[in-house]
């Protein structure tokens, strides 16, 4: 058995040791102390990482009570080492974890519901809750949050005898054997957990909300807390400050300054459509169309312009219309139609010549050719 020094101290970041054993594995060595402050992965959060002596601890897992360091390194059991944790992994990490506690008490205690899923990553810390929240509802948690971290309350650990755990309503995911630990934040939640915490709500910094999606009939939220949060602040004030300086509106206006810009943009969307509509049918008006096929090839035409172009000159009397807008480096997409005459035909010669793709009705194809424009007139006149 290991003796877990993080449940004594969890702001505990040095500490000596005994190296009782040291094996080999796939990942690297695998060692034992006899003691130790690097918390083991559990409880949704990940190992603790950080030294012992020169070697790096890059993960760190428990079984039957026994602690393993998982190294790059190896160490010489009976040896003395000086055990070191990247404290600021940790503490961001126990941030995130009393931040989470406090937000599962507060929706337990307004709706009743179970957190029913938890992650820490090392990005985002995830919630998820087996009933809906409204978008106004969690900015009332989120702000009762930052209310309970400002009082800087005292986070207690507990160890209640079995008869004291009779009595104790408490949240838990799972049934637990044995000794029970309990994470209590006076009048905010009372919980088991096996991960060490804040000492105090005020250690915690900031919590913040950033996005809620709907997952599995519930809620699913994502937090940040501590430095995580002012960071995204940072992130987003920058954002924010850029685009206010490129469209030239205060700050707290910006929202405003879109909405204006997107309805421009649509307006000069709708300008621009017109204006080729009425180029096509300019365009139009000048194509001879007595030939039995009208065919026309076109570097500028895009989107939906060479089939309105064929329609306007099946409108003036083509026959048969054949579009075709690109150039023979990039290749070409075509339409292809006629009031009077099955069409499909064209679609046949062009794949089995220059290995077109595409077909249609017999009144209308389109597709695309590889070829060039000599290439595809020829094939077209075999016709």
């Amino acid at each position: 058995m290991t003796e877990k020094l993080f449940y004594q101290d969890s702001h505990l970041h040095e500490f000596t040791a005994q190296v009782l054993s040291c094996e080999e594995t796939e990942k690297g060595y695998k060692i034992v102390l006899d003691r130790t402050a690097f918390f083991p992965e559990g409880g949704g959060q990940y190992g603790d990482i950080g030294w012992l002596g020169e070697a790096e601890v890059f993960d760190t897992h428990e079984k039957d009570d026994v602690v393993y360091h998982y190294t790059k390194t190896p160490l010489e059991p009976g040896t003395e080492v000086a055990g070191r944790l990247n404290w600021e992994v940790r503490f961001d990490r126990m941030q995130q974890h009393s931040g989470e506690h406090i937000i599962s008490g507060l929706v337990h205690g307004r709706y009743g519901y179970d957190n029913v899923g938890f992650h820490l990553a090392d990005d985002y810390c995830t919630m998820d809750f087996n009933g809906p929240i409204t978008p106004e509802a969690l900015k009332e948690i989120e702000e009762e949050a930052n209310r309970i971290v400002f009082q800087n309350l005292d986070i207690h650990i507990l160890y209640p005898s079995k008869e004291e755990l009779k009595d104790l309503e408490y949240r838990s995911k799972i049934e637990i054997e044995g000794q029970v630990r309990i994470v209590d934040i006076p009048g905010v939640d009372v919980c088991a957990c096996c991960a060490p915490h804040m000492d105090t709500t005020g250690e915690i910094g900031l919590i913040k909300l950033v996005q809620m999606d709907k997952y599995k009939g519930g809620e699913r939220i994502y937090m940040l807390s501590g430095m995580r949060a002012l960071k995204d602040y940072q992130t987003k004030e920058a954002s924010t400050k850029a685009i206010s300086a490129s469209l030239c509106a205060k700050e707290d206006e910006i929202a405003e300054a879109v909405t204006h810009l997107k309805e421009e943009q649509a307006a000069l969307k709708n300008e621009i459509a017109s204006l080729k509509q009425a180029m096509l049918s300019y365009r139009a008006a000048e194509i001879d169309v007595s030939a039995p096929v009208v065919v026309l090839f076109d570097t500028e035409l895009s989107g939906n312009e060479p089939r309105e172009l064929m329609n306007l000159l099946l409108e003036k009397g083509a026959i048969t219309c054949a579009i075709f807008a690109g150039t023979d480096e990039s290749g070409y997409r075509y339409v292809i139609g006629s009031h009077e005459n099955d069409v499909r035909p064209y679609s046949k010669i062009l794949k089995e010549k220059l290995n077109g793709r595409g077909g249609g009705k017999p009144e209308m194809i389109q597709g695309s050719v590889q070829s060039t424009e000599e290439a595809i007139r020829e094939a077209i006149a075999e016709l």
